[in-house]
């Protein structure tokens, strides 16, 4: 008869011990591995983060460096949730709108609606004028010296502005692909008291730090 012993190491050599992998040819899978490092990624993205490191690497003036300094999550998240009422409208919209009032025998316009102003001679004219309330600036504009001044502007007359991620974002709310600027020149009264919270916060932020900002070298890790 087996002995127990001889039993518990037979079961021991068949289920319990670690068999050495074979990674050669034929044998065991291949282990997954990181192979980020080898992709050859695209022209765009290699240039992003090249652009990113020497922005790291090197020292970065004031002007240039502000567009770091972007509005907190909390204040971004109210911004555009005030910025989606006042979307304008689309190819689309416009259509129909001009369609019903042709039905209807209209041949005046009427009010203007109350939307959110880009562009960035549209814009700019608004600030020179005074007639924007809140102007607010893409962080990632490209090449930057289309934006690099309109901080300067805003600080000049006097008018809150506000620098948010990304241009991306600031064009889904005028139904283009990217926005530099958007501006606001004026809202609904049931909306005037998140525009003045927002006013207050972002120049707090913004336009009250003009020397701080103006004084703050960025980059040179």
């Amino acid at each position: 008869p087996t002995s127990s012993n001889s039993l518990s190491s037979g079961i021991n050599a068949e289920y319990g011990e670690k068999r050495a992998k074979n990674f050669s040819i034929g044998g065991d899978i291949q282990p997954k591995r990181d192979l980020r490092r080898f992709v050859r990624w695209p022209k765009y993205v290699r240039l992003q983060r090249q652009k990113k490191t020497l922005y790291q690497r090197l020292k970065v003036p004031p002007s240039v460096n502000q567009f770091t300094q972007t509005l907190d999550k909390q204040t971004a998240t109210n911004l555009f949730k005030l910025l989606k009422k006042y979307k304008p409208e689309t190819a689309a919209e416009k259509k129909d709108r001009l369609k019903s009032m042709a039905d209807a025998g209209k041949t005046e316009a009427g009010k203007k609606p109350t939307v959110v102003k880009f562009g960035l001679n549209h814009v700019t004219a608004l600030v020179e004028k005074k007639k924007a309330q809140l102007v607010v600036i893409a962080h990632d504009v490209d090449p930057i010296e289309l934006v690099v001044w309109m901080p300067a502007l805003c600080r000049k007359m006097n008018i809150p502005y506000c620098i948010v991620k990304g241009k991306a974002r600031l064009g889904q709310v005028v139904h283009k692909k990217t926005a530099a600027v958007l501006a606001i020149t004026s809202v609904k009264a049931e909306d005037k008291n998140a525009l003045n919270n927002l006013v207050s916060s972002v120049t707090t932020n913004y336009n009250d730090r003009f020397e701080e900002i103006r004084k703050t070298w960025g980059g040179g890790l």
